[in-house]
């Protein structure tokens, strides 16, 4: 079985449409390897700013998310507010070390927070949430505080923009170069995963031609 490794931060609502498939891609014979990553953290590597820190991109978006979630009959409420801090969450699912349970407590959250609007920046809501998915809250809160898992999440953000992946969600098959990012290319990995594929000598070729204009900036 193959895996498939999953870059997700509940702050985005893409990722939460992305999660909610999941079980598409494990029905192709993949295993799913969560990694918790911090968006805002991968902004930054990327010198890249949120789509919601644009005002028209920000309206387009969560008009885009309602009527992707409609299409699919997923209730959406959205977060108290957006963006939020979802540092605290993301800790707490990197201390968890178990894959099965990790992908549990991340998809808990991110569904808690976008479907029925709970807020992942109160630490009795994290406590909650986390004994509902079969945790100990209590404890994972307080490993979410020790220096050892706030490296290791940083650790995995910087790790993941090193690999190229600037958002998120970010799908990857083993070791596979190629990257599916977003809620939409959850048909491209399966196709992939069925052994398509385009010609990486084309593609090397065409990224490695000098540009003919540049924008100011």
């Amino acid at each position: 079985m193959i895996a498939v490794r999953c870059y997700a931060d509940p702050v985005s609502p893409y990722a939460w449409l992305g999660l909610r498939d999941l079980d598409r891609i494990e029905a192709a014979g993949a295993h799913i390897v969560m990694v918790p990553v911090l968006f805002a953290g991968l902004l930054s590597a990327h010198a890249n700013i949120g789509p919601a820190e644009v005002e028209a991109k920000r309206r387009y978006l969560f008009r885009d998310v309602m009527r992707e979630a409609a299409r699919r009959g997923l209730p959406f409420a959205g977060p108290p507010g957006h963006p939020f801090n979802p540092l605290t969450a993301l800790r707490m699912c990197t201390a968890v070390n178990e894959d099965a349970a990790r992908r549990r407590l991340l998809v808990a959250f991110t569904c808690a927070t976008w479907e029925r609007g709970e807020n992942l920046m109160d630490d009795a809501t994290l406590v909650r949430l986390a004994d509902e998915a079969g945790q100990d809250g209590t404890a994972l809160l307080a490993a979410a505080r020790t220096p050892t898992i706030k490296q290791a999440l940083a650790d995995a953000t910087a790790q993941a923009a090193a690999e190229g992946v600037f958002g998120v969600p970010t799908f990857r098959i083993g070791d596979d170069a190629a990257l599916f990012w977003g809620a939409d290319r959850i048909d491209a990995l399966l196709w992939r995963l069925q052994g398509n594929g385009i010609d990486e000598a084309v593609l090397r070729e065409f990224v490695g031609r000098a540009p003919l204009a540049q924008r100011k900036r």
